[in-house]
């Protein structure tokens, strides 16, 4: 019997022995500079690249930061609606994350793009002006690494001619750098699954004085 499912992982699994080892170590060094010099990190993405980049600024802000002295500043320029709208409709779509580092970026800072096809024209814009502001810049990328892929000055290449593999790895990447960095932080290898879960307590919600813990 063949299995769609058995198949897609095969393939996920051939993917990974592809896996750009020394890139990805070259990245984690540059996003622990970042932490212990204070320094920005951007990331930005379209599509499920954006929800990629969302979910790993939340793991940098809070799964890598939580009860540590030292935290990090990660901002993913995708995550403000009225902004992104705001410069799409008044500029151009590939203007919408460019504009928005000026705002914040100084030199020195990492910036991240993440484009499965490397070729997001508002990526390539943030990418450029990173570059030629003395930028540090790490590209997530598949298929060949489209323009990102020798752009940035760290580019991690999914070798996958699949968008959502490509996609996949992207995330499980997010994941691995998460508890790496916890690792080197915390010196403790155990804590790089981040918190346990914790139980809330049951209580009633008739009474408007009552509130679940966030």
């Amino acid at each position: 019997m063949n299995l769609f499912s058995k198949e897609y992982l095969g393939q996920l699994s051939q993917i990974l022995d592809l896996f750009p080892h020394e890139q990805f170590e070259q990245m984690i060094d540059c996003l622990l500079a970042a932490h212990a010099e204070g320094r920005r990190i951007f990331i930005m993405g379209n599509g499920g690249s954006a929800m990629t980049a969302s979910h790993f600024a939340c793991d940098l802000n809070k799964g890598c930061s939580l009860g540590q002295e030292r935290r990090f500043k990660a901002i993913c320029l995708n995550d403000s609606l009225p902004t992104l709208l705001a410069y799409a409709n008044d500029l151009s779509y590939a203007q919408i994350f460019v504009e928005q580092l000026k705002n914040f970026y100084v030199p020195g800072d990492v910036v991240m793009g993440i484009s499965a096809s490397g070729n997001s024209a508002n990526v390539l814009r943030a990418i450029e002006y990173a570059n030629g502001h003395a930028g540090i810049t790490i590209g997530w990328c598949g298929f060949d690494g489209g323009a990102l892929g020798p752009m940035v000055r760290i580019p991690l290449v999914i070798r996958a001619q699949d968008m959502q593999k490509t996609e996949d790895l992207h995330l499980i990447m997010a994941h691995m750098t998460m508890q790496q960095i916890n690792a080197a932080i915390t010196g403790q290898p155990e804590k790089s699954h981040g918190l346990k879960k914790r139980a809330v307590p049951r209580r009633s919600l008739t009474n408007s004085s009552d509130h679940l813990d966030p």
